[in-house]
């Protein structure tokens, strides 16, 4: 049985008291909200703070509320997320495909947005890694993926940010040094142990989705619930008469971090969601997707799909019934899985 190392557990009654504890303990003390990916990765001895600041209850990070677009408390949880009239399409998607029930009434909108990065050789037991001598992420010197390698390649998992990079959102970030607000791709770096922009005694409290997007999410997992994205993809168009506006595509799952794929965005400015225009911004897309063997399924598999997934995303916010391709993709991935 993986138990949980020691630790000391505080639990601040506001925002700014939580950003104090933070500031005053530094590297011994990390956030906890729903502690979905932190108490298993604890067990794991991944990560072992000494101090949990327990954000779970604070009514700040629970408020949804209307302006410019919608904002939502980084505290909600990801079924209430899902579940809520005002959530765009993209972001519902998204956290309704997020692990189980259980997990998503527990996990918050701010965690999955913060989730650790995931790599076969480091999402093991402490014996595990000790018995191949660790690797590069975590107490060791070699990265096992690429050896060649002076960056950890693990993979961002997170399905929300994807999500909320094509919605072109912002999140805040609140210390006890002031507050900033960024874009929710500026929160991630392309690498698999420093994968954020947040720094230890910054909190997350709020992210802030703009109206007027028409927007989906697409995710390819090996099961139908439960397991983490191995390819994500998000979509959002802004439509004048038929004619695109403005359009944001984005990956998940095949990087160390989530990020926008600006070339097909602006090819398909100006145009209509044609057959033709589709498969154009589909093979852009699928261009920059760079898969590594860290993860579940077959990388070339993997990598040949993302055309096809961005080809789905931008059939279905053209009107398509898409209900046909989801069972093909059933059964892609039993063919996949039996090869």
């Amino acid at each position: 049985m993986l138990r949980l190392p020691w630790f000391e557990h505080r639990a601040p009654r506001s925002v700014a008291e939580a950003a104090k504890i933070l500031a005053g303990e530094g590297p011994r003390a990390m956030l906890i909200a729903g502690g979905t990916d932190l108490l298993p990765n604890m067990k794991r001895r991944h990560q072992a703070p000494q101090v949990l600041v327990s954000i779970q209850k604070l009514d700040a990070l629970r408020a949804i509320s209307n302006g410019n677009g919608v904002s939502f408390g980084a505290g909600l949880t990801l079924s209430e997320i899902a579940r809520h009239e005002k959530t765009p399409a993209a972001l519902r998607h998204a956290a309704i495909q997020v692990a189980t029930p259980h997990i998503r009434n527990m996990g918050t909108l701010g965690g999955n947005l913060c989730l650790d990065t995931r790599c076969t050789y480091y999402n093991q037991s402490y014996e595990w890694r000790k018995a191949i001598d660790f690797c590069l992420k975590k107490d060791g010197s070699i990265c096992w993926v690429a050896t060649a390698s002076k960056r950890c390649v693990a993979v961002s998992s997170t399905d929300t940010a994807p999500a909320l990079i094509a919605l072109n959102a912002t999140v805040k970030l609140v210390s006890a040094k002031g507050e900033r607000e960024i874009p929710v791709e500026a929160l991630y770096q392309n690498d698999g142990i420093d994968y954020l922009s947040r720094t230890p005694d910054e909190i997350l409290t709020e992210v802030r989705v703009p109206s007027g997007w028409n927007s989906t999410y697409w995710k390819l997992r090996r099961r139908g619930s439960f397991d983490f994205p191995i390819l994500g993809v998000a979509a959002a168009v802004r439509l004048d008469n038929e004619v695109i506006a403005d359009a944001r595509l984005a990956l998940g799952a095949v990087a160390s971090r989530p990020f926008l794929v600006e070339k097909a965005g602006a090819f398909l400015k100006g145009k209509k969601l044609t057959d033709e225009v589709i498969a154009e911004a589909a093979g852009m897309v699928a261009n920059r997707a760079k898969p590594m063997d860290n993860t579940d399924m077959d990388l070339y598999w993997r990598k040949e799909v993302a055309d096809d997934f961005a080809g789905y995303a931008l059939r279905e916010l053209r009107g398509d019934d898409l209900r046909e391709t989801r069972r093909k993709i059933a059964r892609q991935v039993l063919q996949a899985t039996i090869l």
